[in-house]
């Protein structure tokens, strides 16, 4: 008896994963950025991990109690709630109707500017706040965290890791100066496209000067959004000799939110760690009254259709557009939809205010995914291979479409001039033409063909920044360079002075053996004269 105990505590201590209950700190960022954040918060609970989650009043998606976190609830507005998002959406949705191509580029990136520009300065608020409430910081100092979580797509969390001396690990797709790998990783231009430029890493001559020229234009507006704000914070409480990107770049781990089955090929460094789809997780079974509806449409199968968390409600004349194309399908539809029925809605459509995406995509009778395009759900249709038909709003999202129609897994139709007749035929081509499924779930295949899921190699290394308090080991320290130096420029400058200098000496030894040599030739011409 006393044996066989022995035996079964020996080979659980085997099959259980050894954890250290340590204290994890998380700086999160609104809207669907929590909702990728939160699989990391729970995973963390699951693995013994005491997590403490940082929110404000206003707060959109977090709420203040949970059974998988502790909160610390600033009492100050952040701003960036359900309301400030939604109508940014609309105002965006009403510039690309309205404008021409080249007007909606800057009415747009103005629109951009002054938004972000005031989620920017209400997180700062929050941090002020954070660090002159006194008893808040001490409580936080007196809890020993072992590190920080945060996503740099604001730059709180990165403000009060370094305040707080505590080890940082990034949550990341975006920071506050864009697409995260080109804070950290080297980036050439010539075959790395900036999001959201649209291109891909196959670029022609005019591609390459578009990609270089929206770079420079991105990171000087970028600079403007950002810049006044965090630079007030960091010089008020760092001192004016800390770059406040400096603190984002000094990260220990990022996380990336991506991995090549959907990015294109680039560099990387060894603090990138991959986890794309760490959300995805296989298909649980659908409640009942969605799986009648999901089986009712016989061979034909099910159509699914969100666009994410930002749209409330289309205008009523492209809802109705898309209903009367949706009514004109053998297929059955699953549509995501708040606001006003459309009047031209056939019988073979279900609207619902919120549904199981990932459950429902991976159901086999989903064929295809119309989407906005973002991160979360693109990564979900690859890990369980649907094709989809883009209709990307805002952000990031003609991007990521963009890396999935290169790769043959899906259709981008351009939603501000779509009518009827364009997005039925945009549907028809991508269920009919085998290449789309095909390709998607050649996607799928690659993407789930990994040593680790994604979701265990991102615990993993979230623990071993905890275990070593930090992975400087493994962080470039080139961010400290002056551009001329991290460019060599300097040394190509001096290497080109001595090359100058070496070919300047000899070209003057050459003009005085020159002219020596002249010279004796003149004597001697001169002497046979007299002579």
């Amino acid at each position: 008896m006393i044996f066989c105990l022995a035996s079964i505590i020996s080979l659980l201590a085997v099959i259980t994963p050894a954890t250290h209950g340590g204290k994890v700190l998380v700086f999160p960022h609104e809207g669907s950025h929590w909702v990728n954040m939160k699989v990391l918060v729970e995973a963390l609970h699951s693995r013994g991990h005491t997590v403490t989650v940082i929110r404000v009043a206003d707060s959109w998606y977090l709420s203040e109690t949970s059974p998988y976190y502790n909160t610390v609830t600033v009492d100050i507005a952040g701003g960036g709630n359900e309301d400030f998002y939604r109508l940014f959406v609309s105002e965006v949705i009403k510039i690309n109707r309205n404008k021409g191509s080249t007007w909606t580029r800057f009415a747009l990136d103005m629109e951009l500017k002054d938004k972000f520009s005031e989620v920017h300065k209400k997180v700062c608020e929050v941090v002020v706040y954070m660090i002159e409430n006194k008893e808040l910081m001490k409580s936080l100092q007196d809890a020993k965290y072992d590190v920080v979580l945060t996503d740099p797509a604001n730059g709180g969390g990165v403000m009060l890791a370094h305040y707080l001396g505590l080890p940082l690990v990034f949550n990341a797709r975006w920071t506050v100066h864009g697409e995260a790998h080109f804070a950290i990783a080297p980036s050439p231009l010539s075959y790395v496209p900036l999001p959201p430029s649209e291109l891909t890493d196959q670029m022609t001559f005019f591609e390459r000067v578009k990609n270089m020229l929206f770079y420079s234009m991105r990171m000087h507006l970028y600079k403007q959004v950002v810049g006044p704000h965090y630079s007030a914070l960091s010089n008020h409480y760092f001192g004016p000799d800390v770059d406040y990107f400096s603190l984002f770049q000094a990260a220990d781990l990022w996380l990336m939110r991506v991995d090549f089955v959907f990015e294109f090929p680039r560099p990387t460094m060894p603090n990138v760690i991959y986890m794309g789809g760490f959300q995805c997780k296989p298909a649980k079974p659908l409640p009942q009254h969605l799986e009648d509806f999901v089986q009712s449409s016989g061979e034909h199968g099910v159509i699914l259709m969100s666009l994410g968390t930002l749209i409330g409600e289309l205008p009523h004349d492209l809802a109705d557009e898309i209903a009367a194309a949706f009514a004109k399908l053998p297929q059955k539809v699953i549509w995501r939809h708040k606001g006003d029925r459309p009047t031209t809605l056939g019988n073979n459509t279900l609207l619902v205010d919120w549904m199981p995406q990932n459950d429902l995509l991976g159901h086999p009778k989903i064929k295809l995914f119309v989407a906005h395009g973002g991160t979360n759900g693109v990564q979900e249709a690859i890990y369980h291979g649907v094709p989809i038909l883009g209709l990307p709003l805002i952000f990031d999202q003609r991007d990521n479409l963009v890396r999935i129609e290169a790769r043959g897994a899906g259709k981008i139709i351009d939603i501000f001039t779509m009518n009827e007749d364009i997005f039925f035929q945009g549907v028809q081509e991508v269920l009919n033409e085998p290449s789309y499924i095909m390709n998607m779930q050649r996607l799928s295949r690659l993407h789930r063909d990994q040593p680790m899921k994604p979701l265990d190699t991102a615990l993993f290394w979230i623990e071993f920044v905890m275990r070593h308090k930090g992975a400087a080991h493994l962080r470039t320290e080139s961010y400290k360079m002056p551009w001329y130096s991290y460019h060599s420029v300097d040394v190509m400058l001096i290497l080109a002075g001595v090359v100058l200098i070496i070919l300047g000496t000899f070209a003057a030894l050459i003009r005085c053996l020159c002219s020596k040599l002249c010279l004796r030739t003149k004597d001697k011409y001169d002497l046979k004269k007299l002579k």
